[in-house]
């Protein structure tokens, strides 16, 4: 599937966690090299704890401030770029669909003198850890007339990333939802929802898996924006064997949006 090189980019990012952080340095350096308006939204409601400095993103002069905070004041000053972040978890799909929407610009077409409105190219990132924040965004994209869903999830070990991309309210990679169907299972809570004795018990994972998540998630968002052309609709990886594998979608006929 092709992509524009010129339109404008928003990227929501739900997570600064143990993906997420890995998520960001590399993405704010692909952001700051494109020659197009680009914005960078991180949101996250948690804060730095010491038991996140074994496989996240942080420092130990970072304890106690929040997550996005962190991430988005720390790489955005380094690349120049406007600071934007949401402190808190964002559970209503009210407020999700508010980030999602689209800004228009004034663009000249190529070769042409000739001015156009152009709306951003809007993608969401699920760096998140609990399957109702995904139902949360499965909703959204499949109600979304444009939108490229690209969620994240793994264990200790092994994980996989779902590409999903909707266009003219047609979905045309399936989402995290449709590939794996038990996510959209009442099984789970937000994390506002959680108490403090749920909180505090997390699944295992390591920073190796978290890396390689945040990776593939890069060279998916390198392919849509730089590259102007992505076909893996699904990665899944393994670090005990160092073994990504993807998914291709065949081809049909090629769109440009």
């Amino acid at each position: 599937m092709r992509f524009s090189q010129t339109r404008p980019v928003k990227i929501v990012q739900l997570g600064a966690g143990g993906t997420g952080g890995h998520i960001a340095p590399h993405l704010y350096r692909l952001l700051y090299s494109l020659d197009r308006p680009v914005r960078y939204i991180i949101c996250d409601g948690d804060v730095v704890e010491q038991k996140n400095l074994v496989r996240q993103n942080f420092t130990p002069a970072d304890l106690g401030e929040n997550k996005a905070q962190v991430l988005a004041e720390r790489y955005s000053s380094v690349f120049g770029m406007e600071t934007e972040y949401v402190p808190d978890f964002v559970e209503d799909e009210d407020r999700l669909n508010d980030l999602l929407i689209p800004m228009r610009f004034r663009q000249r077409r190529p070769n042409s003198y000739r001015e156009e409105i152009v709306e951003e190219m809007v993608i969401l990132l699920g760096a998140v850890d609990n399957n109702k924040s995904r139902q949360l965004c499965h909703r959204v994209f499949t109600q979304a007339k444009e939108l490229i869903y690209i969620d994240s999830g793994n264990g200790e070990y092994t994980g996989q990333v779902v590409c999903g991309v909707r266009r003219s309210g047609r979905t045309y990679y399936p989402p995290i939802g449709v590939v794996y169907p038990d996510v959209l299972e009442e099984t789970d809570k937000f994390p506002t929802e959680l108490s403090c004795a749920e909180a505090s018990v997390s699944a295992p994972q390591s920073m190796a898996a978290n890396i390689t998540a945040a990776t593939a998630v890069v060279d998916m968002i390198y392919n849509i924006l730089a590259v102007g052309e992505s076909t893996v609709r699904k990665v899944t990886f393994s670090t005990n064997t160092i073994n990504v594998r993807p998914e291709i979608q065949k081809s049909k006929r090629r769109k440009t949006t």
